[in-house]
């Protein structure tokens, strides 16, 4: 089982979980972050003065998979968040050492 955990764009949220769902992925967590990467934040003007924003509004979306569907996972977040311009985000695999469905005490994959 696998872990994916991917920065992205608030925008580009839906297109995400659509993609997701067309290749069969039932559950996603969605948390809304603050970040930066080689954007380094802007400066923006409120009320004539100007000012540095450190941390740039993002999603984190995390899916618990199993293996065998890591790819198309990466794959479809990758078509769907891409704009093709700089903070379009990450994708972070990390291996999941185990699941466990509360409700019915399932564990590993079928858990998922």
């Amino acid at each position: 089982m696998k872990l994916i955990s991917a920065i992205i764009k608030p925008f580009k949220l839906d297109d995400v979980r659509e993609a997701l769902s067309e290749i069969g992925v039932q559950g996603i967590t969605v948390t809304e972050v603050k970040g930066f990467g080689r954007q380094k934040g802007h400066t923006e003007l409120y009320r004539g003065a100007e000012y540095v924003v450190d941390f740039l509004p993002k999603v984190k979306v995390e899916i618990a998979v199993d293996e065998n569907l890591t790819e198309q996972v990466v794959e479809a977040i990758t078509k769907a968040a891409n704009t093709g311009k700089i903070g379009d985000g990450k994708i972070f695999v990390f291996a999941l050492e185990q699941a466990v469905r509360i409700r019915t005490g399932e564990t590993g994959p079928e858990a998922l």
